[in-house]
């Protein structure tokens, strides 16, 4: 059996990511003077750099931790969709599974960064380039097809919804097919929950528990309601584990064994430069955790001990397996206590 401070070996993991895909792109330039054309700050330019984001950015920090790695979605065919192709290919993950649309945009999210000389760039501004049609109707049955010929050949599938149109009903049937092969099925969601029911495993965070319980995200500060939601989304859509990410307040994992839940402090540093792509690698890293054998809280803490790496770094980083290893001794530990004391 592994001390509590063990990662797991994910090398003989075959793992299948599936989901949107998404160009970051960041553009980076410092303030020089005030416009006299309106009341607004002239920047000059630095320079601009493509990131992977989406289920782009959950395929590499699988990559990283060590496992086989398999990513399906799609691509416009436009010089951003070749370019996150070209950093995965280069990444050594496979991209055979990611279809290219012609006249559908890659969905694109612009960071623009800007510090005076010497400071630590900050983001300004984000402008999203979403597309304005849905998925192609034949690129998403072809995705769907994909995935169901995966049954019985990985040992995790995790279906990262970003709301870009790769996840659909026919997709969730195949997924189903590779749970039932004996496959681990994970779902880091938007809105498509019950599509997913009997996954192994469900990762949204505090807005998505909210949305789909139909609470405000101002209802979640009291932990009793987290707890309250927890339970609804458990009975609906009957996952194996439920993780809950709580940004600063940590993770939260239930099960119907588990019906108060257990919690985890953050990890890390309470300095956080950049929450950018946290959830990405919580997802990814308590994904394999199951899928190596670990019960869900000690993958919840492989999750938080990660996404507490991923914090400190700019941009959607990835959090690799030395600064886990290094990182989990540290990490905190989950709560022994229930999330919330009594029924």
């Amino acid at each position: 059996m592994l001390t509590p401070n063990v990662v797991p070996d994910f090398t003989a993991l075959r793992v299948a990511i599936v989901g949107d895909l998404i160009a970051d792109h960041y553009l980076y330039a410092r303030p020089t003077r005030l416009s006299r054309e309106a009341p607004v700050i002239v920047m000059r330019y630095v320079g601009e750099e493509i990131g992977a984001g989406g289920a782009s950015n959950v395929a590499r920090n699988v990559w990283t931790f060590g496992a086989q790695t398999m990513l399906l979605g799609a691509i416009g065919r436009d010089a951003n969709g070749r370019e996150l192709v070209r950093l995965l290919e280069a990444e050594q993950v496979d991209v055979t599974g990611v279809a290219s649309v012609p006249e559908w945009p890659t969905p694109t999210k612009t960071r623009i960064l800007g510090a005076e000389p010497g400071r630590t760039m900050h983001q300004v501004l984000r402008i999203d380039r979403d597309p304005d049609a849905p998925l192609p109707l034949d690129v998403q049955k072809k995705l769907a097809e994909d995935v169901r010929s995966l049954a019985g050949r990985v040992d995790a599938l995790l279906v990262s919804d970003y709301g870009y149109g790769v996840v659909s009903e026919e997709l969730a049937r195949a997924a189903r097919e590779v749970r039932q092969a004996g496959g681990i099925v994970v779902l880091d969601p938007r809105k498509e929950f019950k599509l997913f029911r009997g996954a192994t495993a469900m990762t949204p965070n505090l807005a998505e528990l909210a949305a789909v319980t139909g609470r405000g995200l101002e209802d979640m500060v009291d932990q009793s309601v987290v707890t309250t939601a927890a339970r609804e989304l458990l009975e609906e859509c009957e996952p194996e584990w439920l993780l809950v990410t709580m940004g600063n307040r940590g993770m939260a994992l239930y099960s119907r064994d588990m019906p108060k839940g257990v919690t985890i402090r953050p990890a890390g540093s309470e300095s956080v430069i950049d929450v950018s792509g946290a959830g990405d690698t919580a997802a990814a890293a308590f994904t394999l955790g199951l899928a190596a054998g670990l019960e869900g809280p000690r993958a919840m803490r492989l999750a938080n001990a990660a996404a507490g790496v991923v914090v400190m770094e700019h941009g959607t980083a990835v959090c690799a397996i030395s600064k886990l290893r290094s990182s989990l001794p540290e990490a905190p530990q989950p709560a022994l206590s229930p999330a919330v004391v009594g029924g």
